[in-house]
């Protein structure tokens, strides 16, 4: 009997093994159709391209970071999901840019995102039970108590010089950040089993997810925080969530709190760091970054892990983080990098794909059928009012300077900088996405 479970365990594990080596020449198939070979190993199911996605989100940590009322993300993430399972390249951005751009826009289009996006993800570098949990416990014994359900869900209070409507609005700026990893799945498609499904599914599941679970979060906050919204927001601590668990678990609670909070935070930048460097690895192979030559090395020795552009992205997001030991405007100029130069990253695809490239469109395992283009043009809509939005200073329209919202001009600076860079330089060798097929493999033992 033991020597039959063996046998039949052993015939399991080899079809197993047999069904995923098909599943893995088929993904190399769709890779090599668009000009690529495979370099680096498919080790990651549906469910762990979702993880990264997710883990990235963090949810709690981008609640306490932004903390405004959480609104779903829109529909930029449905039509992400078509075009991540028709073409799932590391690329991703600028490769579909390239794809569906018309001739003449090409290479500076697909080389403008390919900026934006790189740069936007470094700029960018779910403990829910607990809190949902503690905080509710720790407010009950309070002399206020809970909030009531009339207050969380119909309570407005404007405390900008914008009015209320537009106030309203500006609170978008926490969900757009929150969610603003899910092309971290696009960027590890060329590592995912099965990256036709495990992309969209990724994309899809870890908005569903991230949407779901901050909106509850949110509704304890907002049930557990003090009425003074003020004092939150003037707290001498400098961040309101840390306010919010002092006023309801006490001082001890809210140091454990906190802690634990900046130790997942931690995670999610080990995460968002995985994406980051497939981006910089991808941008690198077709010939755009500086350097390119060193950048798209993978490591042998390493599970054929691009080791080089991750340790690029960290000392790049070291550098740029120091900014934010100037002040606080210094630090919400990385906030808008994120927001805005991945929004205009995301954007201009779908506009290439909407106006140019419809005929060239050929849809993979997940589509949206009919529904496709009128999920595409609102999702455009909604990036173009995201990038807008995200311009705005927070507290009105008059603003100091140390309450002045720098995300024009760090931005403008950046896609004018990168637009420069290559019509004076890189339209020299910059030829868009190249094929690599006959390439030796850039390896490093």
């Amino acid at each position: 009997m033991a020597r039959d479970n063996e046998i039949k365990a052993g015939l399991a594990s080899e079809a197993l093994s047999e069904h995923m080596e098909k599943v893995d020449a088929g993904d190399a198939n769709v890779l090599a159709a668009m000009g690529y070979k495979q370099e680096l190993h498919r080790h990651y199911s549906t469910i762990q391209v979702f993880a990264i996605a997710f883990s990235i989100m963090g949810l709690l940590p981008s609640i306490a970071s932004t903390l405004a009322f959480s609104l779903p993300g829109g529909p930029a993430a449905m039509v992400w999901a078509d075009l991540g399972s028709s073409l799932p390249t590391s690329g991703g951005l600028y490769w579909w840019t390239h794809y569906f751009a018309a001739e003449k826009w090409k290479n500076p289009l697909s080389f403008l995102v390919g900026y934006s996006n790189t740069l936007g993800l470094i700029g960018g570098v779910c403990s829910i039970n607990s809190t949902a949990i503690a905080l509710p416990i720790g407010k009950a014994r309070t002399a206020e108590g809970i909030n009531s359900g009339a207050y969380v869900f119909t309570h407005v209070e404007n405390l900008t010089a914008w009015p209320t409507g537009w106030t309203f609005m500006l609170a978008w700026l926490s969900p757009i950040w929150t969610i603003g990893a899910f092309d971290s799945c696009v960027h590890m498609s060329e590592e995912a089993t099965n990256a036709a499904k495990a992309v969209p599914y990724g994309i899809l599941g870890s908005i569903g997810g991230c949407w779901s679970l901050g909106f509850l979060s949110l509704c304890i906050i907002a049930a557990c925080m003090t009425k003074d919204i003020e004092s939150i927001l003037n707290t001498p601590f400098g961040q309101p969530m840390a306010q919010i668990y002092h006023d309801a678990l006490g001082k001890h609670g809210a140091l454990a709190f906190m802690t634990i909070l900046a130790v997942v935070q931690f995670f999610m930048g080990l995460s968002i760091l995985i994406s980051a460097s497939r981006q910089t690895w991808a941008f690198s192979r077709d010939g755009a970054l500086p350097f390119s030559n060193y950048w798209r090395v993978v490591s042998k020795r390493i599970r054929c892990q691009p080791i080089r552009a991750v340790w690029g992205c960290c000392f790049a997001s070291i550098i740029t983080g120091l900014l934010c030991l100037i002040n606080a405007a210094a630090a919400n100029a990385l906030f808008s990098l994120c927001v805005a130069g991945n929004d205009l990253a995301w954007a201009i695809p779908i506009f290439c794909r909407i106006f140019w490239g419809q005929q060239k469109f050929i849809p993979g395992a997940f589509y949206t059928g009919r529904f496709s283009k009128p999920i595409a043009i609102t999702a455009l809509v909604y990036l173009c009012f995201s990038i807008t939005l995200c311009m705005f200073p927070t507290l009105g329209p008059n603003p100091s300077a140390m309450d002045m919202n720098y995300t024009v001009v760090i931005n403008v600076t950046l896609w004018g900088s990168a637009l420069a860079y290559y019509f004076l330089f890189a339209n020299k060798w910059y030829k868009g996405p190249k094929a690599t097929l006959e390439d030796p493999t850039m390896v490093e033992d």
